[in-house]
């Protein structure tokens, strides 16, 4: 049983946030392993909470994927809960004026662009603007610590959905995140890591790691419940299928948002199932195996239309690359169906903002291989593996 940095925090370190006033950026997967809420747990122990820091779908996790969400006081707790995924993606100084520490405390996925990483950065670095401690309180990272895949993101292309220079599937748990981006951003803020670095002498960046993690975990292994960070994360399965299969999402395709098999199913009204499925199984992708499916979103692209696709069947998860099987899918969409396949496009290309650089739009439009960009990405993440190294809390 792998015991929380919340655990940890309760049952060890509550003398760091003694006196203090206490914000939290938090949604349901902030539970102990009792399953009670965070924020009902620190107002149990006798924690001043005085303000709540809602993400994106919002401290309740109600709200859907991209939804503005409003500030507002919460019925159950009396507290008012600011919203980060509205006017303000970064906590104001009007808003950390209700606190001294803020903690946060909150299940990540492990790819680069769930936003929750980029909350993390943006309080990192408004906390040290306003001179307030940061608390993070260190989770898994549900898909494990030591596979590393993608392209490092080129910060000409830096968005909400990809903040920092660091590959699709990084392989850090939100402690290790934070101590990188302190020293990326030059944040300057002086780091504590509890049981690690000794007493507590007031430092404004702590890290409460995590007990009995080991790198090699996945989220199922560490005897923890799985509660859906975010609505379209119901399981541990659409974790491990998104660092790839979120590439859809860049284009007109349904990614399966508004289905039971959000990322495991993509498809589109035009699509040929049975020609995708078997043209990406020629390719003898590791660990997985395509389906043709069908299936019909009720929100999202393709509303109340039947879409003709693929499922992705994950059929060993340590040999699944699914970075890799990503960028085959959208070679495969772009080549077979490209009367019909479209990049989706706002300000700028969605994609591009993605994956952190326009290389694989245009490579694959320009018909340059696969392989081409994918040892591109191979030489990137390779890199990173030795970047990181300094900010490592777990061998």
């Amino acid at each position: 049983m792998v015991t929380t940095g919340l655990e940890q925090l309760l049952n060890s370190y509550l003398s760091i946030v003694e006196g203090k006033r206490v914000g939290i950026i938090t949604n349901p997967s902030g539970v102990t392993r009792d399953l009670i809420q965070n924020v009902d747990a620190l107002v149990n122990a006798k924690v001043n909470l005085t303000a709540i820091f809602a993400p994106e779908h919002g401290f309740r996790a109600a709200a859907k994927e991209g939804e503005s969400i409003d500030s507002y006081t919460d019925a159950k707790t009396g507290i008012p809960v600011f919203s980060l995924y509205g006017k303000n993606h970064k906590p104001s100084p009007e808003m950390l004026s209700h606190v001294d520490v803020v903690i946060i405390d909150i299940q990540d996925a492990g790819a680069r662009f769930y936003t929750f990483i980029s909350t993390l950065l943006d309080t990192a670095e408004a906390c040290m603007e306003e001179k307030k401690t940061l608390i993070v309180l260190d989770r898994p990272n549900p898909i494990n610590g030591n596979q590393i895949e993608g392209n490092i993101l080129d910060m000409n292309f830096r968005t909400f959905v990809g903040s920092s220079p660091i590959p699709i599937r990084y392989g850090l748990t939100q402690g290790e995140l934070v101590r990188f981006y302190n020293a990326q951003f030059n944040l300057g803020m002086k780091e504590y890591i509890a049981g690690v670095s000794g007493d507590y002498s007031g430092e404004n960046l702590v890290i409460i790691p995590m007990k009995d993690w080991a790198r090699s975990m996945w989220y199922d292994q560490t005897g923890l419940a799985w509660i859906p960070p975010s609505p379209n994360f119901a399981t541990l399965e659409t974790a491990i299928v998104f660092p790839g299969m979120c590439f859809v999402e860049g284009t007109n395709l349904s990614e399966g948002r508004g289905t039971v098999r959000p990322f495991e199913w993509v498809g589109a009204p035009y699509i040929d199932a049975d020609l995708l499925s078997d043209y990406l199984n020629e390719k003898n992708l590791p660990g997985m195996k395509f389906r043709h499916t069908f299936f019909t979103p009720f929100y999202s692209k393709n509303e109340k239309k039947v879409c003709h696709g693929i499922q992705v069947h994950v059929l060993d998860r340590n040999q699944f690359i699914p970075t890799l099987t990503g960028l085959h899918v959208l070679y495969a969409l772009n080549h077979l169906f490209s009367n019909d396949f479209e990049w989706i496009k706002y300000e700028r290309f969605f994609i591009d903002n993605l994956l952190g650089s326009d290389r694989v739009r245009t490579a694959i439009s320009s018909g340059v291989s696969i392989e081409t960009v994918w040892n591109e990405w191979v030489h990137d993440s390779e890199q990173f593996k030795e970047i990181r190294k300094p900010f490592l809390i777990y061998s």
